[in-house]
């Protein structure tokens, strides 16, 4: 059985926080660069962090991953890949619904991960467009409460 705690970020989870946005970006997004993972890495620690209002999972002590949220929009979820699964992101989502109501988040069509879990958490397809830096589709999803 595992230890649950759903908390607000402090500056000492950085670290973890960037380490299992990395590992679960690059596991979700194999379109994505090296260059384009590095910088969107300085992002995160540097903008999108600051920025948002960031919740962490942390499991027995340790800080597996997390959601940001700029009002009801889910900016991230991501979480250690051998956490998956495992209820820990519905659980991170679970927080955002409790504090926002209906929800909103983008996702890349190619991010089958992502959007498996965002099936099963009740989102529904709202539009496709492209995302200009990578070239890719993203889908925007809404969720109802």
């Amino acid at each position: 059985m595992m230890n649950l705690t759903i908390r607000q970020y402090q500056t000492s989870d950085l670290a973890a926080v960037l380490d299992s946005w990395e590992v679960a970006t690059r596991l979700a997004h194999t379109f994505m660069t090296d260059e384009f993972i590095a910088q969107e890495r300085k992002n995160v620690a540097e903008i999108y962090i600051p920025n948002t209002d960031t919740w962490v999972a942390e499991i027995d002590g340790v800080v597996e991953g997390f959601i940001a949220l700029i009002g009801n929009e889910v900016g991230a979820i991501f979480l250690q890949p051998n956490w998956h699964g495992k209820g820990v992101g519905k659980a991170l989502m679970d927080k955002a619904h409790a504090l926002h109501g209906d929800l909103e988040v983008e996702v890349f069509k190619e991010n089958t991960i992502g959007r498996a879990f965002y099936l099963r958490y009740g989102f529904e397809f709202l539009e496709q467009k492209l995302h200009e830096p990578t070239g890719q589709q993203v889908l925007r999803l809404r969720f109802s409460a």
